[in-house]
């Protein structure tokens, strides 16, 4: 291993579930290669958790690394925001895992007790918001008549809408303006906004697109930076996204955080 690689910080990256994999058509993980290369690219260490009912291994993952990165894929289980949810709404879901959406859960608590950098990313956005409180919407375009079409798989890596960012944010510092251009690929999203964070960037249409904590609560989080597009499928191309990986790891460099 390579010096680099022996001093990188190590980010533990939690993945996607599928429920037929490859090899054995049972439950099996799923990542894309960009967000690991992103982490690489940045100057990290990237460790992929395994999705396992039991919570043990996610904690003590937690406690072993320098940072946190929470990817997107499946909806989030509504009944962990809401009581009741029309038929309407229900039918727009896609899959569901719950033993993905309880084991972030609980690495989200972890890393708020062991106080280590996150970096949240598109439905890592929304289970984040869920887990200190907050609520989703289940479906944009059927909660929201008049909101942007947000489900833009056709254009995964391009840039689709602008969104416009508060310039005392660290996604305003890091970005140097008030308005970005990113891409779009989700159709759930962020509603009541959890206590400790604030909206840091929105859409047009008032959809959230970025959370950070808010600046009484800075102290419960070295670092913590969330935002609902995909900078992973933008970086390569667009190099203004860049600043947001470095600086994720920057602030996990083992000299900038709190010892184990």
């Amino acid at each position: 291993m390579s010096r680099t690689l022996t001093c990188a910080p190590l980010i533990l990256i939690v993945p996607s579930a599928e429920r037929r994999g490859v090899e054995f058509s049972d439950l099996s993980l799923s990542l894309s290669y960009l967000y690991a290369n992103a982490i690489l690219a940045a100057g990290g260490l990237p460790w992929i958790l395994p999705i396992t009912p039991e919570p043990s291994p996610a904690i003590e993952a937690v406690r072993r690394c320098d940072g946190v990165m929470l990817t997107g894929g499946d909806d989030v289980q509504p009944k962990l925001y809401r009581s009741t949810v029309p038929t309407r709404l229900r039918r727009t879901l896609g899959p569901l895992c719950p033993e993905r959406d309880l084991l972030e859960m609980e690495v989200i608590g972890e890393v708020f007790r062991r106080r280590k950098p996150l970096l949240a990313i598109c439905r890592g956005q929304q289970i984040l918001n869920v887990a200190l409180g907050g609520t989703l919407l289940v479906d944009i375009r059927a909660e929201r008549p008049g909101a942007l079409n947000h489900a833009r798989s056709d254009r995964k890596d391009q840039l689709v809408h602008e969104v416009e960012l508060e310039p005392d944010s660290l996604l305003g510092r890091l970005f140097g303006r008030r308005r970005i251009g990113v891409n779009s690929s989700h159709h759930q999203a962020v509603a009541r906004v959890a206590p400790p964070l604030r909206i840091t960037a929105q859409g047009p249409d008032g959809v959230v697109e970025g959370l950070e904590l808010r600046p009484q609560d800075t102290r419960l989080l070295p670092y913590l930076l969330s935002v609902q597009f995909h900078p992973e499928r933008l970086v390569a191309r667009h190099a203004e996204f860049r600043p947001l990986f470095e600086s994720f790891i920057r602030a996990c460099a083992p000299r900038m955080r709190p010892s184990r």
